[in-house]
């Protein structure tokens, strides 16, 4: 059963151009794609519930199985958990490409983890890969609680100031 669910760190990127970076080392975007709602997505399977996002900062994990990279994240995105557990600001979602769920599934049932985590249909997928014209995984994206975009390009959990940088975000993008 296919449930429906607003990714709330997405948003339709379109003919995004990129400028160059500024002196913070920000990524500028000549056709912003920041502040814009995200679109609808369909979800084909949770592993976890749905988990409750409104009124929540969001980091969204996009990753897969056979992604090295992706994989390396994990035990950083469990400390990240770790650290923002009792937190009730924020929401932490992984967000599998994979086109085989099995293999998905049975990788995760392997050492559940403690953050939601669900497989996009093969439209979203499809979606995913031609609009938001992500170059590769895993990438990370930070939404502010009112849905939109707060970093297209977040620091990956792996970075030692992760955590801090969601901090500050937190504060900074109330």
């Amino acid at each position: 059963m296919k449930n429906t669910f607003i990714l709330i760190g997405l948003l339709f990127l379109g003919n995004v151009i990129f400028a160059q970076e500024s002196n913070q080392g920000k990524q500028l975007w000549a056709k912003s794609i920041l502040n814009q709602k995200a679109p609808e997505l369909k979800v084909q399977q949770w592993l976890t519930d749905m988990p409750d996002t409104k009124g929540k900062f969001v980091l969204i994990d996009f990753w897969a199985t056979w992604c090295h990279g992706c994989v390396l994240e994990i035990p950083y995105m469990v400390k990240l958990q770790e650290h923002f557990a009792n937190d009730d600001r924020i929401a932490l979602i992984s967000v599998s490409l994979d086109s085989d769920q099995k293999l998905w599934k049975k990788f995760l049932e392997k050492d559940p983890p403690e953050w939601a985590q669900y497989v996009l249909s093969k439209e979203a997928m499809r979606f995913i890969r031609e609009a938001y014209r992500m170059p590769g995984i895993p990438r990370f994206m930070l939404v502010n609680p009112e849905g939109y975009l707060v970093n297209f390009k977040y620091t990956r959990p792996s970075d030692p100031q992760c955590a801090e940088l969601i901090e500050q975000d937190m504060k900074d993008n109330k």
